[in-house]
């Protein structure tokens, strides 16, 4: 049973993770249309959603190991603050019409992106066993709120200040880093003991060459690799076959919903069937995915497409996230925490890196075509530890 202060925690923590991502669906939806307004060379146009990837991957590890010294909420906070700045350098660089400065403040407010994911790690952290799953799990739900909340600010706030679209919609982005700080500020997670943080626990290669962690990181890097590599690709998919930004921010809408709304029982699903039974239904779904892209271009298509990929995003990632919680003491989470984020958001910034390239060079079938071997490689990880936790 889940303690008072358990329950405030992973409230105060979802909804961070609701705020954090409007923010991040804000920035899917027109960070690549503004790259393609400003860039003379219209492959790097989505170079600013991959900057924000890239500062969330190489800020992971220093994000981690910063809490494991001052704490959760003053690193929650500090990386809300880096929100705020980025969203300032993003709103002036579309004033001023500079692509690079526009690079720049999404790569500024992506370093908060190395902060927020380890509001699930917090939420578990803070958990009693029973009650870990599914504090990860509602935490993740809180995004559900962005999927109505950022295309709905897009809608309201890109021509604010017409005729120079876009601007608005990335000053609100200032008012949202602010009130995630006001909700941070009444987090209570329980510091690490002087104990526990002068114990270094297992030696790091020991740790990460347990079969539980390999198959929680290839888990993690899957699904959120797949999801960022199609996902940036989609709004201009969806553009370029003739629809417009409402009718992309539509499917990221509902590609936002199937992310997050599945969140309110994953964990339920992970204490009843078992949390790799749950991150091999996520790899089917990935598959699910991939197969409907490839079936046409209608907004039918792309709608159901990005479904299947929020959904299976949602039972790789949360499940990966249980799984790894498995392979740490205590006294090692910061590192190990830090470890696996890395890999996870490293591959989800080279996915949205090459995303843009292989969509202009390629098309959006081979974008497809690049997912399915990864896909294949973690149903095949995550099935063989279970069979070897069978034959236990």
């Amino acid at each position: 049973m889940a303690t008072a202060t358990e329950k405030r925690n992973v409230a105060l923590l979802a909804m961070s993770q609701a705020l954090f991502t409007t923010s991040q669906a804000t920035l899917i939806i027109l960070s690549g249309l503004v790259g393609h307004a400003l860039s003379i060379n219209k492959a790097l146009a989505t170079l600013p959603v991959s900057s924000v990837v890239l500062a969330a991957a190489l800020t992971t590890i220093p994000a981690s190991l910063y809490m494991h010294k001052v704490g959760r909420r003053r690193g929650f906070l500090t990386g809300a603050a880096f929100g705020i700045v980025g969203s300032l350098i993003a709103a002036y660089s579309i004033w001023i019409s500079s692509f690079w400065l526009f690079v720049f403040g999404t790569f500024v407010i992506g370093i908060n992106g190395g902060f927020a994911p380890f509001y699930r790690f917090a939420a578990a952290d803070a958990a009693s066993g029973a009650f870990k799953s599914k504090a990860i799990s509602y935490v993740v739900s809180g995004g559900l709120v962005a999927a109505f909340i950022g295309p709905l600010m897009v809608r309201m706030t890109t021509d604010l200040f017409e005729p120079v679209m876009f601007l608005g919609t990335y000053v609100s982005l200032i008012g949202v880093a602010l009130i995630a700080m006001a909700v941070l500020a009444f987090l209570q997670i329980p510091p690490l003991s002087e104990e526990e943080k002068a114990t270094k626990g297992r030696p790091l290669l020991q740790i990460i060459r347990q079969p539980v962690f390999i198959v929680a990181v290839i888990g993690g890097m899957v699904g959120y690799g797949i999801m960022s590599l199609i996902m940036t690709a989609a709004p201009l998919a969806i553009v370029g076959c003739g629809y417009g930004v409402n009718e992309a921010a539509t499917v990221i809408q509902w590609h936002i919903v199937a992310m997050f709304a599945p969140a309110f029982f994953t964990g339920s699903l992970i204490s009843r069937y078992g949390v790799l039974n749950i991150m091999l239904v996520g790899m089917i779904l990935l598959a699910g995915c991939v197969a409907v892209a490839l079936s046409g271009l209608d907004v039918m298509n792309f709608t159901v497409a990005l479904i299947a990929l929020g959904l299976g995003w949602n039972f790789s990632f949360v499940g990966a996230s249980t799984l790894v919680t498995e392979a740490y003491e205590p006294s090692e989470r910061a590192k190990v925490q830090a470890i696996n984020d890395f890999l996870v958001f490293g591959t989800v910034a080279v996915g949205s890196l090459g995303s843009g390239a292989l969509l202009h060079f390629s098309g959006w079938d081979m974008v497809q075509y690049v997912a399915l071997p990864f896909i294949i490689l973690s149903s095949l990880a995550t099935l063989g530890l279970a069979i070897s936790r069978k034959r236990k």
